[in-house]
C-alpha cells in the first residue's frame, strides 16, 4: 500500500490576486502531488466556507498541527483520505480546517496516488466507490462505461459578479461546441467564437478595449439583450448555426438578483424587475429565442419548485443547478425528486473535500442528472478539474476559453486526449482507455 511520507502547506495567490492555501502531498518519499484552492465571486449560501476564522493562516496551523494524523494514510482511497480529514475537523462543512483546506489536501493525496501508481488521474478517481458503481449502473451500453471528453463549455461575455458597472446583469453568456466530435475541434472552435465575438463589440463600439471580466469573457458596456445578440452574431458571422455546430449558454446567477425581503429580482443595470412568475418568463424567453443548450441558476438558490417549472418546459436544455445544488449530494437527492433540474455543477471546493464531490458524483448519475465540472472565478493554473470531469462522466467541462489559469485545463484535456490504446495509463487496459468521442449530450 502506497503511504503519505511528507506534506506540507503555503499561503499563495490566485488569479484574482487573493490568498489561498496550497499543499503538496509526497508519498512514498518519491512521488509530489500539489493542488491550490480555488474562490468563487458568486458564492451560494449552503456551500462551504473556504477558510475559518484567520484565514489561509489559521488553515495552515491546522495543518502543521495535525500533519502526523496524515503520514502514513493511503492516498489513493479517497474514502480513508477522507476519513483521515475528518479526523481533524468532524463538524459539517469543515468550520476547523476551511474547505479549502480539505479541498487541497484531498486532491494533492490523489495526484500522489496517480503519479506513484503509474497511471492518469481521471482513472484513479473513476476507480473509486461510491462513483465507480454509480457510473456502471447508470451506464446504458457497454461503450458508454469508457471515459469521454466532457464538452468544454467557456465564458465569452461576462456580467454580473464578474465584471463591473455598465456590463449585462446576468454573469456568464457561455459557448459550448455541440457539434463537434474530438475535443482539439471543440476548443478551437470556441476559441474562435470568443476572438470573433471582440470583432463584433469593436463594430458596434469602437471605443471597446478589450476589457474582460474574471474568468477571461469579454465585459463590455452592453444589456442582457444586446450582449445575447452580439454573441449570437459572433456564431452566425463564423458560418455556425445556432443549435447544431454551436449552441449558447447562460449562467443567470440569478441569486445576485434576488431582493428575499421584497420576493422580486432586482436588474439593477438594465433597470427592470421581476416577481418570481415574471423571471421564469424572462428566463424561458431568453432560452427559446437564443435556443440556449445550457441555462444555469435561472432562478434562485431555494426556489426548487420555479426552477422545476422551467426544466418542464426545456426537457432538451440542460436546465442546471449552481447555487441551488452546491455541490451536496442531499441537496442534489432533493432537486431531483422534485424535477428542479436535469445538469448539476460539481465544484469541489463547494462541497471541501475531493471524497464529498464524488458523492455528489454519484448521487447525479444514480438520478439521471448531468455532471457539469466547473472552475471557481478564483482559479489557479492547475489542472485537475479536466481530470475530474472526465472521471464524473460529466457532459460539460466549465472552465472559460482564455488566460492561463483556462487555458491550462483545456491544455489538460489535449494532453489526456494522447492517451489513447493503453499509452500512458501504466497498464495496457483499454477496457476503460479514453476514447477520442465526445460525451452526449
Amino acid at each position: 500500500m502506497p503511504a503519505i511520507t511528507a506534506v506540507r502547506g503555503r499561503l499563495v495567490y490566485n488569479s484574482r490576486g487573493s490568498p489561498t492555501i496550497e499543499v503538496d502531498i509526497t508519498t512514498d518519499g518519491r512521488h509530489t502531488g500539489r493542488a491550490v484552492a480555488p474562490s468563487g465571486a458568486s458564492v451560494g449560501i449552503h456551500e462551504t466556507a473556504s477558510f475559518p476564522d484567520g484565514g489561509v493562516a489559521a488553515s495552515l496551523q491546522i495543518l502543521n498541527d495535525n500533519a502526523g494524523r496524515i503520514y502514513g494514510a493511503d492516498p489513493g482511497d479517497v474514502g480513508a483520505m477522507h476519513g483521515v480529514i475528518r479526523e481533524i475537523d468532524p463538524e459539517p462543512g469543515y468550520p476547523k480546517m476551511g474547505g479549502s483546506l480539505a479541498f487541497a489536501l484531498s486532491i494533492a493525496a490523489a495526484e500522489s496516488a496517480a503519479k506513484s501508481a503509474g497511471k492518469p488521474l481521471y482513472r484513479l478517481l473513476g476507480e473509486q466507490e461510491p462513483l465507480a458503481s454509480a457510473l456502471s449502473s447508470a451506464s446504458a451500453s457497454p461503450a458508454s462505461k469508457r471515459y469521454r471528453f466532457p464538452f468544454p463549455l467557456g465564458n465569452i461575455l461576462g456580467g454580473g459578479a464578474h465584471a463591473g458597472p455598465g456590463t449585462p446583469d446576468i454573469q456568464e453568456i457561455l459557448i459550448c461546441a455541440t457539434g463537434s466530435d474530438t475535443v482539439q475541434d471543440a476548443i478551437r472552435t470556441n476559441l474562435e467564437v470568443h476572438s470573433e465575438l471582440r470583432r463584433v463589440l469593436q463594430e458596434s463600439d469602437p471605443g471597446f478595449s478589450g476589457g474582460k471580466g474574471d474568468e477571461g469573457g469579454w465585459a463590455p458596456k452592453l444589456d442582457n439583450e444586446k450582449a445575447l445578440q452580439a454573441a449570437a452574431r459572433a456564431c452566425e458571422n463564423l458560418g455556425f448555426t445556432l443549435g447544431r455546430e454551436v449552441s449558447l449558454g447562460v449562467d443567470f446567477a440569478s441569486s445576485t438578483q434576488w431582493d428575499a425581503s421584497r420576493s422580486r429580482y432586482v436588474y439593477d443595470r438594465a433597470g427592470f424587475e421581476n416577481d418570481p412568475g415574471e423571471q421564469i418568463e424572462f428566463a424561458s424567453d431568453l432560452i427559446s429565442r437564443f435556443k440556449l443548450i445550457y441555462a444555469e441558476d435561472a432562478v434562485h438558490e431555494e426556489a426548487f419548485e420555479d426552477m422545476a417549472q422551467i426544466r418542464a418546459r426545456f426537457p432538451d436544455v440542460l436546465v442546471t443547478g449552481d447555487d441551488l445544488t452546491v455541490t451536496n449530494a442531499a441537496i442534489l437527492e432533493k432537486a431531483a425528486r422534485g424535477g428542479s433540474c436535469n445538469a448539476a455543477i460539481l465544484k469541489v471546493n463547494q462541497a471541501g473535500g475531493l471524497h464529498d464531490a464524488l458523492e455528489f458524483a454519484a448521487a447525479g448519475a444514480r438520478n439521471g442528472i448531468s455532471l457539469v465540472t466547473s472552475h471557481r472565478s478564483g482559479e489557479s493554473t492547475e489542472s485537475h478539474i479536466s481530470h475530474i470531469g472526465i472521471a464524473t462522466g460529466s457532459k460539460m467541462l466549465k472552465v472559460g476559453v482564455v488566460g492561463g489559469e483556462r487555458v491550462a485545463k483545456l491544455n489538460e484535456l489535449l494532453r489526456i486526449a494522447e492517451l489513447r490504446g493503453g499509452d500512458g495509463d501504466g497498464d495496457g487496459d483499454t477496457e476503460h482507455d479514453l476514447i477520442q468521442g465526445m460525451a452526449e449530450l
